[in-house]
This record gives C-alpha cells, structure tokens and sequence, in this order.
C-alpha cells in the first residue's frame, strides 16, 4: 500500500494536471463511464463541524476509491485548514486497498480546477475582470487557476470582512493583475467572471447585479440548505453542473428547483460541453452559470493523477511490501 502526505501531493500535482483530470472525469461522467456513489454529509454534534464520504467509479480509467473528511470551523484558530480529509484508492480488479492520500490540498487544487474547467468551456473570450466572493482558504487557489484560462487584466472581490481580502490582493499583484475591493453590487457591476466561494446559508449574490454575458462559477453550495445566489439568477441563467442530481439536492439549484423555478432538464452535465454534445454558451450576452456541487470522482482522479507521479518518480512511502506487488500494477 502507498502512503501519500500532503506535502508529497502539493508537490507532485499541479493545477495542469488538476485542470485534466477534473475535465477528462466530467467528460467520462457524461458518457455513462463513470459514476458518484450517494453522498453521507452529517453535522457530527461536535466542534460544529461537517463529515462525511464521497465515493464513486471511474471504468475507463479504471479509478475506485473513497473521500473522507469535512469541515472543522474552528480549525483556522488552530492554525490548520478547516476543510481535512483523505483519499483511499483501491484496485476495481480485487478490492484490495493500494493507496492512501492525503486530500486536503488536492481538494483545494480540484475544485479551482473545476471551475476553470467551465471557464475555458463557458465563458466568453474577451472576459477582462474577474470577480471573487469569498476570501477564505480556497480562493486563492481559484484566482490562479481562473487567471490562466483568459485573458484577465483585473481581479474585483468581495469577503463579509474586508480585511481577509489582503492575501488575494498579493496574489493578484503577483499574477501581474489589478486589484479592487467592492461592494457585491459593483462587483456584479464590473465583473465577466464571477466565483462565489463561501460557506453561505443565504443568498450573497443578486440577480440583478450581474451584467448580460457573464459567467458565474457556484462553488461554495455542497450541502443542503447553502446558498449563494439568489434564486432569481440561477432561474435566468442557463445552467451547466458537475453532476445533475447533486445541483438539485444539495448545489445552488436546490432552492430554484425547490420553488418550481428550474426542473431537472434544465440542467446541462458540463461534461456534455466537454463532449460536443451540447453547445454550452449560446451567444455573449447570456448568462451562465456553473453549480460545482464538488463530486466524489474529482477526488479520485486528482488522487489517481498524485499516486502514478509518485510511482514514476519514487516519492510515495510504501507499507507492507513493494509496490507493486508481484504480478500487479501501479494503477
């Protein structure tokens, strides 16, 4: 069995190999060859945290495994990230447990490149500002995953507390782009590209402050009863998700389709834009939106992506024996 640390996958994975591993699982998910296994997410009744399992099988790459984790908030008074979790990947062949690895970063680095994954497939090619709500852990990682997908000349955010928007702004500076802090009506104002990436149980973002042509990248909404934006804007945009039933049950469609606003069939899979079964954006002045309700098959492949670099290049710990054992394989 391989034993994967954080610091090993940090430095292995990088957000290319995110990006690829993300898109080309969203593409698999929407030819039937691959598929998430029911979500358990629970309130443990303790430190106010959430815990849960994401699962799932990935036949063509031959991917099976399970996420392990959730969401301690008062982890960051620690000095640790409030998201913690694991990734267990075993043999589809036997069943045999072949790796464990570390998930808190590859979570990060995977749900960045979810996103941009919708930007490079949604959003328009002229896009110049880009807007972040939300300016906790994982925000950095959007900005530079959605930085490298167009060509962006200025970043505009928002954070219940202006003053967390520090760290984004050096990161901006150093992609070599402007800065602004705004209120969520300027930011709706300014910005082509919007991210919203907060723990919200409210809706934070209005319809009527985002601007014709623009494209919006739901990433906060995992759980039953978050939101994020108000159900008027996922009622006027058209609507691309990671996973359909996720986007109706526990993502930003949830209230929409609550209230009789949106139906299933409303939904688009990304994966059949990624496919050329659908067309996606249908002119520059619709709206888009992404629901990336953070599937289980993320995990495992960026977990798979860690496990075969670590392999080829000797940087996994190996317990009980070789690896691989005789007569096995590395994936």
């Amino acid at each position: 069995m391989l034993i994967m640390s954080e610091e090993i996958c940090e430095e292995l994975v990088g957000r290319q190999d995110a990006f690829e591993a993300v898109e080309g699982v969203f593409a698999a998910m929407a030819r039937g060859e691959a598929r998430n296994f029911p979500v358990v997410r629970e309130a443990l009744g303790h430190a106010d945290a959430l815990y849960g399992f994401k699962s799932g099988f990935d036949r063509s790459g031959m991917v099976l495994g399970v996420k392990s984790g959730g969401y301690w908030p008062g982890n960051a008074a620690r000095g640790l990230t409030n998201h913690q979790s694991a990734v267990l990947l075993f043999d589809p062949d036997t069943g045999r447990l072949k790796a464990v690895v570390g998930g808190n970063y590859l979570t990060a680095v995977r749900t960045a490149a979810a996103s941009a994954v919708s930007i490079a497939h949604l959003a328009r090619e002229d896009v110049k500002v880009l807007g972040i709500v939300g300016a906790g852990h994982q925000s950095a990682f959007q900005l530079r995953a959605a930085a490298e997908m167009r060509g962006f000349e200025k970043v505009v955010a928002w954070n219940r507390s202006p003053d967390k928007l520090e760290y984004l702004s050096s990161v901006a500076a150093e992609l070599g782009l402007s800065f602004e802090s705004v209120t969520l009506k300027e930011l709706g104002r300014q910005a082509d590209v919007i991210i919203t990436i907060t723990s919200s149980f409210e809706p934070i973002l209005r319809g009527e402050w985002v601007k014709p042509g623009t494209h919006i990248a739901c990433m906060g909404t995992d759980t039953k009863g978050k939101q994020e934006v108000d159900a008027a804007l996922v009622t006027a945009a058209r609507l691309f998700t990671d996973e359909v039933a996720q986007s109706i049950s526990i993502g930003e469609a949830q209230h929409a389709v609550a209230a009789g606003l949106v139906a299933e069939a409303d939904i688009t899979p990304l994966g059949d834009v990624i496919n050329g079964i659908h067309p996606g954006r249908a002119n520059d002045n619709e709206i888009t939106l992404f629901d990336g309700t953070g599937v289980g098959l993320q995990d495992l492949a960026v977990a798979e992506a860690a496990m075969r670099k670590a392999v080829s290049g000797g940087r996994a710990s190996v317990v009980g024996g070789t690896y691989p054992a005789k007569g096995g394989r590395p994936s």
